[in-house]
């Protein structure tokens, strides 16, 4: 099989989603699911949708047709603030889209008016992450003006956490959210159906035990496809974290000094000297690198140590491992290194369908091996 490759298992995207979304329907909130770290891939937004999330969120135009141009037939937002200039393709293939900026909103109504359509619009508000968000004394008039421009409609607000910073969201921040969506509401109307909380990060505070206040929508990506916090970086217990990983071909195996400095010699014209540290390791060289994953959110199997990576090479420590020429390597990813690594044009993608489990997982999130079919 081609290397390198990332190998997808649909049948634990799947399972995870239908966790998320269990879980969370207790607590009246609803899961979009996010596929932008994925760039859209059709059969991971499939697995998605068998696992009852209510639509999909994308941040790329071209990820968006893609999935469309598969078949893939829900509801899409843009989760991006859409780009002026493409105002009217957003209206042809999203349901709704994320906003902040006033110019963007009435190009949005222009462009949907000589589409005959109407487009949903989500506002989306600042509260302490410090990328995209209107400020929060700004929120009225913003709705206001979305109420009173054709071709759009207010649909709900939403807020981002930890995108910039690593910080997760607290019980007052929801509430706070919450307060707005009621304020927007006193100021414009009952326009408010949908507040979304964020992503992942907020996992930790929607699957607890306090009110949900006016949140009634989460938009998960990291979640359901690694399994993982991306604040603590723990698996969300009852995922699975391995639905993804990346294979790489061995093309170099050696004994060699864990370091050669070089100095200038004593010796005449200043040549250099090689002085070799005595202290030697068994390292192998893999045909991938920076230009296909960020290699430093990669993580090897027991025994095998990274050392470093160029711009097509990644050079690990093998220890006592038996590795040859020719053989692969596994490596799982994180957040970074999966959508880079799913953006690479020369990292081949292989999705397959693990037998299903009636079963949510239990203990720490994994399971014995399935068989792919």
């Amino acid at each position: 099989m081609t290397a390198p490759r990332v190998e997808i298992d649909l049948g634990k995207i799947t399972q995870n989603a239908r966790s998320l979304v269990r879980r969370l329907g207790k607590r009246g909130i609803t899961v979009t699911g996010v596929t932008k770290a994925v760039c859209g891939h059709p059969d991971v937004a499939q697995a998605m949708l068998d696992g009852g999330v209510a639509g999909l969120a994308e941040s790329r135009v071209s990820n968006i047709r893609r999935m469309q141009a598969a078949g893939i037939q829900c509801p899409i937002s843009m989760i991006r603030a859409p780009l002026v200039e493409q105002a009217r393709d957003v209206i042809q293939c999203c349901n709704a889209s994320y906003n902040t900026e006033k110019a963007t909103i009435l190009k949005l109504g222009s462009a949907a008016r000589e589409l005959g359509a109407v487009h949903n619009v989500i506002l989306t508000v600042e509260l302490g992450d410090l990328r995209d968000g209107t400020m929060p004394e700004d929120l009225n008039d913003l709705a206001a003006m979305v109420v009173a421009t054709p071709g759009v409609a207010l649909k709900g607000i939403a807020a981002n956490f930890a995108c910039m910073g690593n910080v997760a969201p607290t019980a007052d921040d929801m509430a706070l959210l919450s307060r707005l969506a009621d304020q927007v509401e006193g100021a414009c109307g009952p326009y408010v159906t949908l507040v979304s909380a964020g992503g992942s990060a907020s996992l930790d505070w929607a699957l607890g035990t306090g009110t949900t206040c006016r949140i009634n929508n989460l938009r998960l990506g990291e979640a359901i496809l690694l399994g993982i916090d991306p604040i603590s970086g723990e698996l969300v217990e009852g995922l699975h974290t391995d639905a993804f990983a990346l294979f790489a071909e061995v093309i170099e195996t050696k004994l060699k000094p864990n370091s050669m400095p070089t100095r200038p010699s004593p010796l005449e014209y200043g040549t250099l000297e090689v002085v070799s540290n005595i202290s030697q390791q068994n390292r192998a060289v893999l045909a991938v690198g920076r230009q296909d994953t960020d290699a430093n959110g990669l993580t090897f199997s027991s025994g095998i140590g990274f050392i470093g990576a160029t711009s097509d090479h990644t050079v690990v420590d093998t220890g006592q491992a038996n590795v040859s020429v020719g053989s692969e390597m596994k490596m799982s990813m994180d957040y970074s290194a999966l959508m880079q690594a799913m953006s690479a044009p020369d990292i081949e993608k292989v999705a397959r369908h693990t037998q299903p489990v009636s079963e949510e997982i239990k203990g720490n999130g994994h399971r014995p091996l399935l068989k792919l079919v």
